[in-house]
């Protein structure tokens, strides 16, 4: 009697499903879904490793922690959606951040105008932005460092490398504005944080921005393919200089929020802070190439750092060993989540 043919190993259908299932699989570990698992993952472990990790009050301290970062993630994701990249919006928080502490405690503007004037500059430095990348087509890679260093400049030329408010130079009595210093430093209820209370509104506005309004289906449009964007009647240059003034302008309240956190402004604060910002926003889901990701994997992004960051630190890791440990992460999570896309692509072409 004849047995059975092996038709497992050479089905081209059972190859077909073998190639599913590994980008169902590779689909857990990278992109928001894998992003998600990490964090629970992450706050199990910890959980584990020490009881003082899963405390109302440490809890609290990580959303404290990473509000700032979270704020200008929420910008940077529309922009890297759309094809672009942002190095300069932790210079533009500090811009901003000493132009409002400078006009209020060392010029005596009314609160309401000093704010203003920081939200300008952050929206200023956004629009410089977008019409040096779209006017001059210069990358946005090129474009951005190059004003992450001149506003850093500026911001230094404002406050002479000092601190903000300056006593010397300030007018009598006055420190940073009182709404600033509640937002970033007061609670509400008692409990939850001021500052994770605007992070959140931020979020809500980005994820309606991106989701529900014509900019936000630019940016995929403009992300997937630039050309047949614009053949389809997207004004991609005008698209792309309102998603740098949007990201400019949450900058603009990130820093803001810093200033409140830390009672003073300073040109040299948030420095660094834009790498975190992308490798979150990379973290969620969000494609480096464009055309694909969601506020809301930036948001578990962000809490897998900041979750990384505050665990560590509890069990007593080095700081130096923070930083490999971060690295790996978000290279392992990024090579993952092309893995997955490309066993995505692979399992349409057959």
């Amino acid at each position: 009697m004849a047995s059975a043919p092996a038709t497992t190993a050479m089905d081209p259908a059972g190859g077909g499903r073998l190639r599913n299932g590994l980008g169902r699989v590779a689909g857990l570990a990278g992109g928001r879904g894998g992003a998600l698992i990490i964090l629970i993952a992450l706050m199990a472990g910890f959980s584990i490793a020490s009881s003082d990790f899963l405390t109302e009050n440490n809890l609290l301290n990580i959303l404290r922690q990473n509000s700032v970062p979270m704020i200008m993630a929420v910008g940077m994701t529309l922009v890297i959606v759309a094809r672009g990249i942002d190095l300069s919006v932790a210079a533009t928080a500090a811009l901003s951040g000493v132009l409002m502490g400078v006009a209020f405690a060392h010029w005596g503007w009314p609160e309401p105008l000093a704010l203003a004037l920081g939200l300008v500059a952050g929206a200023a430095v956004g629009l410089f932005n977008g019409l040096v990348i779209t006017r001059w087509n210069v990358p946005d890679f090129v474009a951005t460092l190059g004003t992450l260093t001149a506003v850093r400049g500026i911001a230094l030329l404002v406050t002479t490398g000092l601190p903000v408010p300056d006593f010397k130079s300030s007018v009598e009595g006055r420190t940073i504005p009182g709404s600033i210093s509640t937002l970033g430093g007061d609670t509400v209820f008692g409990r939850v944080p001021w500052i994770a209370v605007v992070a959140l509104i931020c979020i809500l506005v980005g994820a309606f921005v991106l989701g529900r309004t014509r900019l936000g289906r630019s940016a995929y449009a403009i992300g997937g393919n630039p050309d047949a964007a614009r053949m389809s009647g997207i004004n991609v240059d005008r698209a792309r200089v309102l998603i740098y003034v949007f990201s400019g302008l949450l900058a603009a309240v990130a820093g803001y929020m810093l200033v409140g956190r830390q009672g003073s402004a300073n040109a040299l604060s948030a420095e660094g802070l834009e790498l975190q910002v992308i490798a979150a926003v990379v973290i969620g889901g969000t494609n480096l190439f464009g055309g694909e990701g969601k506020v809301s994997g930036t948001v578990i992004g962000m809490l897998v750092i900041g979750v990384l960051a505050n665990g560590l630190s509890i069990v007593g890791v080095s700081e130096f060993w923070q930083r490999v440990v971060n690295g790996l992460i978000i290279i392992a999570v990024v090579a993952l989540d092309q893995w997955r896309r490309r066993a995505a692509r692979q399992s349409r072409l057959t």
